[in-house]
């Protein structure tokens, strides 16, 4: 019981960590430039920054109503995790992605391992 407790917790913080992020930008996109170290000039590339901001929320606000609905874990780990990883492998592979692509990237690497820490919980409790 204990370990469905700490992985709830663990399942809160990773989703409050992407959901804020996400928030952050879709109701401030200049503040992408902070979190992201780019130069935006084109209003199109303000919409896909947007759009993604907002899934990373939708992600985020899955792992913590997941963390209470137990039918909704694997579905919402299973997202974050590709959605990290994804990033991670864009950021780590790409030439000039920049200082600030980086920083997130090494978040999602501690954010990765933490949901993964909470597979394991689930796993060893089920």
């Amino acid at each position: 019981m204990w370990q469905e407790r700490i992985a709830a917790a663990l399942l809160v913080v990773v989703g409050v960590a992407n959901a804020v992020n996400g928030v952050v930008v879709t109701l401030a996109p200049g503040r992408a430039p902070a979190t992201y170290g780019v130069t935006i000039t084109d209003p199109g590339v303000v919409v896909l920054l947007r759009h993604r901001a907002v899934l990373l929320t939708l992600v985020g606000a899955g792992l913590v109503v997941a963390a209470f609905v137990s039918s909704l874990r694997a579905p919402a780990m299973w997202a974050a995790a590709i959605s990290m990883a994804s990033f991670m492998v864009f950021a780590f592979t790409m030439s000039g992605a920049g200082s600030a692509n980086l920083k997130v990237a090494v978040t999602d690497v501690v954010l990765l391992a933490l949901l993964g820490g909470a597979a394991v919980l689930l796993l060893s409790s089920a």
